[in-house]
């Protein structure tokens, strides 16, 4: 991963029509994917006021993580992974970081739905799961790992970093180079990278892609109750996307 501004071959729009494949059902169908079907937002607990007049916003209210310190390095990554740039929003913008905090306090952070019997023999490139953590281990253990990284090789934290050194550090997690507990370092990338893109372009119900933004920047539509007034059109049609929020209204 390079710079964002020193990279044209890795500009956003590259990289939206490249990443599409990954994120497969996520934009495609808005609930399919590994990390959706838990913790589900019904719209009704975004925010409440408390006696004292103090409003909580529950979908940017930490619930996995217990140290700030954590939960801002795994900002810090993803927006490295889906930066900002004049193409759009950037992973922290889109509500990334708290959709994978919310991911991994729920089902699919305890591998709910996960074989996770032994024996446990190192994976090829065709074979699923094979860690013996869970999914929330892992990334504690990769995100404590990124900072253990960052203090040796420059003395101070992975979210004090500037954006090539972060980039130089997350490219060794990727290429297997640094040895983590229980699970390789790509191992724990590849997760990161996929939670980072299913956060982007989520539907906003699962605390991601706010304000639609992601499926702006694809201009995909969303979840539409009908196409009769598009379908028969010659020409592409952008259409105002919607969320699921909208069909539980």
């Amino acid at each position: 991963m390079a710079d964002k501004n020193n990279a044209p071959d890795m500009s956003r729009r590259r990289f939206l029509k490249n990443s599409g494949y990954v994120a497969g059902g996520v934009v495609g169908g808005g609930i399919l994917g590994s990390l959706l079907g838990v913790n589900l937002d019904d719209g009704s607990q975004q925010a409440t006021t408390s006696p004292q007049g103090e409003q909580t916003d529950y979908q940017h209210a930490l619930m996995f993580f217990t140290r700030q310190k954590d939960f801002d390095i795994l900002s810090a990554a993803t927006e490295r992974i889906f930066p900002e740039d004049e193409n759009g929003t950037g992973a922290i913008g889109l509500g990334v970081p708290y959709f994978i905090d919310h991911q991994l306090a729920g089902s699919y952070g305890n591998n709910e739905k996960t074989y996770m019997q032994g024996p446990f023999y190192p994976g090829t490139d065709y074979q699923g799961y094979q860690s013996r953590l869970k999914r929330k281990e892992i990334f504690m253990e990769g995100i404590r790992a990124l900072d253990r990284e960052s203090n040796s090789a420059h003395n101070t934290s992975f979210t004090e970093l500037e954006g090539e050194q972060q980039d130089e550090l997350l490219q060794k997690f990727e290429n297997n180079e640094v040895d983590l507990k229980g699970v390789s370092s790509s191992d724990f990338f590849e997760l990161l990278r996929s939670a980072t893109l299913r956060g982007a372009y989520a539907d906003p119900l699962y605390n991601g892609n706010e304000e639609m933004e992601g499926w702006k920047m694809k201009e995909f539509p969303g979840h539409q109750m009908s196409y009769l007034n598009q379908i028969d059109s010659e020409e592409f049609v952008e259409i105002e996307p919607q969320s699921l929020h909208s069909q539980l209204k």
